[in-house]
């Protein structure tokens, strides 16, 4: 079964449709809420690998660069239920010198928000767990992406 997005994506922006699963759910049947963090974690991954075309295996595995998360603010405004089809989003707020900023979303087929998360990664050295500079190809598809979003 192909699952296509339920919003489309605004310029600039990454995203994917995701069915929200049973593995997902607490004893409540909603969403429990450090799912869609684990949900979050996989588009970040994604958007590295398919929307800047750079491995994240790679940029893990082999170039050892780490993005961890140093700060998180999420906001939970509606429930999802197993068997929702949702759009996850993503776009860079801020791209910095060692670190980058990222507006995550969950919509539901309406369009309307469900939760949203802003996200402060650090590109790392996973050999020193120190912060480095984000590598110039990285830096460079970020840019890229954004430049290629229409501005207003």
């Amino acid at each position: 079964m192909t699952i296509e997005p339920v919003v489309p994506a605004a310029p600039g922006e990454f995203r994917r449709p995701r069915l929200i699963r049973f593995s997902d759910c607490d004893p409540a049947g909603i969403v429990f809420y450090p799912q869609y963090f684990v949900m979050l974690n996989g588009l970040v991954e994604d958007w590295v690998s398919e929307g800047l075309g750079i491995s994240y295996h790679a940029l893990v595995g082999d170039r050892r660069i780490g993005l961890p998360t140093v700060r998180l603010e999420a906001d939970f405004r509606a429930v999802s239920r197993m068997g929702d089809l949702v759009t996850l989003s993503l776009a860079v707020e801020r791209l910095g010198t060692r670190s980058l900023t990222l507006l995550l979303r969950c919509f539901d087929a309406a369009g309307q928000t469900r939760m949203e998360v802003r996200q402060v990664l650090v590109t790392t050295s996973l050999e020193s767990h120190r912060a480095v500079d984000v590598p110039a190809d990285l830096r460079e598809a970020i840019q890229r992406t954004a430049e290629a979003a229409p501005q207003s």
